[in-house]
């Protein structure tokens, strides 16, 4: 039998804001915040299902899926490795998108229990991995001088 080595999942995950500059996130079954995102799709030939070109790719179909916000990944923020439960390791890869429907109030799909949007200022402070704050505060701080509020974190 060949041998199979085990391998990391990789999740891509996207910092995204309103037009107020309100970073959008979105609550697990674990009751932690996190940036919308997901995995990437292989695909499946019998069901049509289109296999994801890229990894920005993969983030812009997620974050549609999971908010119905439609984004451009914009630039890569940060990878780092996360361990929700105790054996399972996951590569987080996050980009800062830049929303093409910043007006659009957020839905939430069934993968969550609920969506917020939120300050830099406010997110620092919820329940969430410090790489997804980490990652937030990198995409404030590159964006234009009129969101101030990246100067909290």
């Amino acid at each position: 039998m060949p041998y199979s080595p085990p391998l990391w999942p990789v999740s891509v995950k996207g910092v995204a804001t309103d037009s107020q500059g309100r970073v959008l996130l979105l609550k697990n079954e674990r009751q932690e915040w996190e940036l919308p995102g997901g995995r990437l799709e292989i695909g499946n030939e019998a069901t049509g299902q289109i296999p994801d070109s890229s990894c920005e790719a993969a983030l812009v179909r997620e974050i549609y899926e999971e908010s119905g916000w439609e984004v451009k990944a914009d630039r890569l923020l940060d990878t780092w490795l996360y361990e929700p439960l105790p054996g399972r390791r996951v590569l987080i890869v996050t980009y800062g998108c830049a929303v093409l429907t910043p007006e659009r109030a957020p839905v939430v799909s069934p993968e969550h229990k609920q969506a917020g949007l939120f300050t830099a200022a406010e997110a620092a402070g919820l329940t969430m991995p410090d790489g997804y704050k980490q990652s937030i505060a990198a995409w404030y701080a590159q964006l234009s001088p009129a969101v101030d509020d990246h100067k909290k974190w």
